[in-house]
């Protein structure tokens, strides 16, 4: 796992990545959004290996939580946490970068269980993250 101190551009430059996102059910855009994402991780020397989505609101019951995460640890659903890790492990991904804010401890459980570093698209935005 490389330094989860570094900056955007040297933990990318080189790297396998995972796109990841949470999106509400109503987000037609997501797919563009993907594409900006890949787009800077690209600029920093990333290559994108794989993108992950989760919709929320997809279900019957979710349409009343849409603008939840699944789990506060993980964001996402367990199955999709899992599906998730087991394409990192197997692809040996570097880097998972997720288009959702993170809090550190969601950084820290996924990190744990993706097998790699984990940081937010936002974070390929501010200096020194």
């Amino acid at each position: 796992m490389r330094d989860p101190t570094a900056s955007p551009t040297s933990v990318l430059a080189g790297a396998d990545v995972v796109l990841v996102g949470l999106f509400s059910a109503k987000d037609k855009e997501f797919g563009a959004k993907l594409d900006l994402l890949a787009a800077s991780v690209k600029a920093h020397g990333g290559r994108v290996v794989s993108r992950h989505v989760q919709r929320r609101g997809v279900s019957h019951g979710g349409a009343a939580k849409m603008t939840e995460s699944f789990s506060r640890g993980t964001l996402l659903s367990p199955g999709k946490a899992r599906e998730i890790a087991q394409a990192c492990r197997a692809a040996e991904v570097a880097v998972a970068v997720f288009v959702n804010p993170l809090t550190e401890h969601q950084r820290a459980v996924r990190g744990d269980l993706f097998g790699c570093l984990v940081i937010s698209g936002g974070d390929l935005l501010t200096p020194g993250r």
